[in-house]
């Protein structure tokens, strides 16, 4: 955000004070103004030393041998100081420092400083504009006042107490052009060349360059349409009228060229610099043409001060500073000279016109500074190709370590719930048993949730339906009881029904849990799950190589598995594993996990796991239908919702401890049962082999690692591209935008890539190397 400040002394002098002082402080989110009052008393003695140190400065400008650089000679009086030490020169800059800030600190004036600070903020560029009557004051080095020392964005420029806008006829513009008259005049003893060459450099700019000219062609120059700058480089005074030298012959007033500056001005002169000595008193004049802004140098320049300054400016305007941020850095990039050249970073200086906006080199060219064509150092490129690799060898490092799995986890998780919803699994009916159904039970004799009588009538009213499968997700290791031959007979020959058992695990549960004893091992599956370290479900265990060691649950597959094989053998499809253990379901075959799999580093892979695709119709808990036991019991069912199914029996009672979490971590059904995960599990194996329905993939580690440096590189090439902060933001966010749509889109296809590592890459390689750059270009 850019504030201006108008100090307006309004009349007065040093002699006899200013009583009348206006600060008006100008917000460019706000249409009016913010006005303070206040005064400064006299100050003679400023007048004085500022006089004595135009003597001494003047006299040291002849001792250094810079006399010839202007456009006449400086008479020195004989009371004029001739004989000047360094020592004695710097104490008087000092003394004029001090003596300037203490009249700004006086008591009348406070009351606009307080009232001016408690609206700025030292990051906001500040435009602060001095406008008085009286030329003694504007020549004062205001750039001492410490305000500046606390406001590093500000810059100071200079103008007359009254000022309007100039009237303005908008010319056709040559599209994307700077157009800059450049004028270079006598060159007795000034290497103009530099100054040429620099203005040849500047991008976007259609220069005309009168060399010598003489009055009539700079007239008929100023007469032609469409100048943005007017530049001149050469000698010029203020002594008594502004007076610049065209040719060794020839001296010029802005009098002299009045009508053909106001007819430049009215199609659209914004700029004018004078690169050339003494330039106030051309300035003045100027402002009462109405020009919007002129740089000039306030006293007489060495020649290698002027050509410093032009330099550094041209560079930071052109690249997109404002007017003021540009003279402001190429001002005090002037000190590094100051000890061959005293004072230089008082020189330069700003005459602006304050009804008039300040304006940028994309705002002179026409052009939108989002439509610049940047100007890339394609020597940089080997650096930008090294960076990346670098980084992305970095964040690999971190990776395999495990240090990014969190993330990448997490990512998933939020990608997967942005999959669109689909719908819930029609082949599937899960029985739930819920508290309510445990108590309807009443006091007839159980072991667990479900008794034995219960599950008896619940297995005699869905077998009369004839289902696919049945799926009692429930433990059973113990025996049916006497009174229940019926059950015991039918849990014996049914050919339909899959019980579950749970393997031995010598960490943490060294026995297991037995199968019921009269399921067959042909129809046993076990229900074990692997959970990650946040104990979040998204792995899917089809298969373990039995353990002989712990014979308490031995079948090969997993609960899940012998429901969906069943299925889909009924349905003529192949499903079976491999003699190597990897998943095949047709013509399909898919291979498992291993412990680096994506965003997974050193998991136990052991037997064979996929990654759970879940369903999320519309929450991973809606995957199939449910109904209560009572209700199957009561038959408030439909048959044809039990026909050709496969039928899930688990427990949702409140007090089971099958709960799981699972990757719907926003959701309310975030937790959910086991038998909601059991039906996810064999709804992923039907859909793959009948629906098409991708499991989810991973690539190669090589490629993944290519993915990696490929979104580094693009980080690098950005910021080597767009060297300016505000663009390369913008076009980050862009990339890392695309880069997460992209792993969307393809995880909606079932493609898990890394998100997380090449997002990590990009944001840093393209700060690394802007930052690298950034100062590259300062050395």
């Amino acid at each position: 955000m850019s504030k201006l400040i108008v100090l307006n002394l309004g009349k007065g002098n040093l002699h006899q004070g200013f009583p009348a002082v206006v600060a008006q402080l100008w917000q460019t989110d706000a249409p009016t103004p913010m006005q303070f009052t206040g005064g400064l008393p006299t100050a003679p003695q400023l007048e004085h030393l500022y006089q004595r140190w135009q003597q001494m400065y003047t006299a040291l400008y002849a001792n250094l041998g810079w006399r010839s650089h202007d456009i006449a000679d400086f008479e020195i009086d004989e009371e004029d100081i001739t004989h000047i030490s360094q020592a004695e020169f710097d104490h008087l800059c000092q003394e004029l420092q001090q003596s300037l800030n203490a009249w700004l600190n006086s008591s009348s004036f406070l009351n606009i400083d307080r009232k001016l600070r408690t609206q700025l903020s030292p990051t906001e560029e500040i435009r602060c504009i001095i406008a008085a009557e009286s030329h003694q004051v504007l020549q004062l080095p205001w750039c001492l006042w410490h305000f500046f020392d606390d406001y590093p964005q500000a810059e100071i420029a200079l103008s007359p107490p009254e000022y309007t806008r100039s009237i303005k006829t908008h010319p056709q513009k040559t599209k994307g052009k700077v157009r800059i008259l450049a004028i270079l005049g006598d060159r007795h003893h000034i290497d103009l060349e530099k100054d040429q060459t620099l203005l040849q450099q500047l991008p976007n700019a259609e220069l005309t360059f009168l060399v010598e000219p003489n009055r009539s062609q700079l007239t008929e120059q100023l007469w032609q349409s469409g100048w943005d700058i007017l530049f001149f480089a050469g000698h010029s005074s203020s002594q008594g009228k502004g007076r610049m030298l065209l040719n060794s012959g020839e001296t010029l007033t802005i009098d002299q060229l009045k009508y053909g500056l106001q007819k430049a001005i009215a199609q659209g002169l914004q700029l004018a610099i004078f690169n050339s000595c003494d330039g106030l008193g051309l300035a003045q004049d100027l402002a009462d043409l109405h020009l919007p802004q002129v740089i000039v140098m306030r006293e007489p320049v060495p020649d290698r001060v002027a050509q410093e300054f032009l330099k550094h400016f041209l560079a930071l305007f052109s690249r997109g500073k404002t007017l003021y941020t540009a003279v402001r850095e190429a001002r005090q990039r002037l000190q590094s000279l100051e000890q061959d050249f005293p004072c230089a970073t008082w020189l330069p200086i700003i005459c602006q016109n304050p009804a008039e906006i300040s304006p940028t080199w994309q705002d002179l060219s026409g052009q939108r500074p989002g439509l610049q064509l940047p100007r890339p150092n394609f020597q940089q490129l080997p650096a930008v190709g090294l960076s990346s690799l670098i980084i992305t060898f970095t964040i690999v490092l971190i990776r395999w370590s495990g240090g990014l799995q969190l993330l990448e986890l997490g990512a998933f998780d939020q990608l997967m719930r942005l999959r669109p919803k689909e719908e819930p699994d029609s082949r599937l009916l899960v029985v739930t048993i819920t508290d309510q159904d445990i108590q309807a039970q009443g006091k007839e004799p159980r072991q667990g949730s479900l008794s034995d009588k219960h599950l008896n009538l619940l297995l005699t009213k869905l077998e009369q339906y004839q289902p696919a499968a049945i799926g009692l997700d429930i433990y059973r290791d113990f025996p049916v009881s006497a009174n229940q031959p019926e059950l015991a007979k039918r849990m014996q020959k049914s050919d339909r029904l899959i019980a579950i058992c749970k393997r031995a695990d010598p960490e943490s549960d060294p026995t297991g849990i037995a199968p019921p004893p009269e399921i067959p091992e042909t129809r046993l599956g076990f229900s074990d799950f692997v959970e990650d370290e946040d104990s979040v479900m998204r792995r899917h265990l089809l298969a373990m190589t039995p353990n002989p060691i712990s014979p308490t649950c031995t079948p090969a597959y997993a609960f899940s598995v012998q429901l969906a094989f069943l299925y889909l053998q009924a349905q003529g499809v192949t499903a079976k594993f491999t003699p190597d253990w990897d998943l095949q379901l047709g013509n399909k075959t898919f291979p498992p996990l291993q412990n680096r799999t994506s965003g997974y580093q050193s998991i136990d892979a052991q037997g064979t796991q996929i990654l759970l695709n879940y369903r999320f119709a519309p929450s991973v808990g809606a995957i199939a239908r449910q109904i209560t036991l009572s209700q199957i019991l009561n038959g408030q069912i439909n048959p044809n919702a039990i026909k050709n199914r496969i039928i899930l029996i688990g427990v949702t009672s409140n007090s089971s401890s099958d709960y799981w979490p699972t990757p719907d971590s926003k959701s309310p059904t975030a937790i959910v049962p086991g038998i909601v995960i059991q039906a996810q599990m064999v709804s992923q194996l039907l859909s793959t082999a009948l629906d098409n329905r991708p499991l989810l993939w991973v690539w190669t580690q090589w490629g993944e690692i290519c993915w990696i440096w490929s979104w580094s590189l693009t980080g690098g090439l950005l910021a080597w591209y767009l060297p300016r902060k505000t663009y390369l933001g913008i076009a980050v966010t862009i990339g890392t935008i695309t880069l997460s749509g992209l792993c969307f889109i393809l995880l909606i296809q079932g493609g898990w890539i890394p998100l997380v590592p090449p997002m990590i890459a990009l944001v840093v390689t393209s700060a690394q190397f802007a930052y690298i750059s950034q100062k590259l270009q300062k050395l």
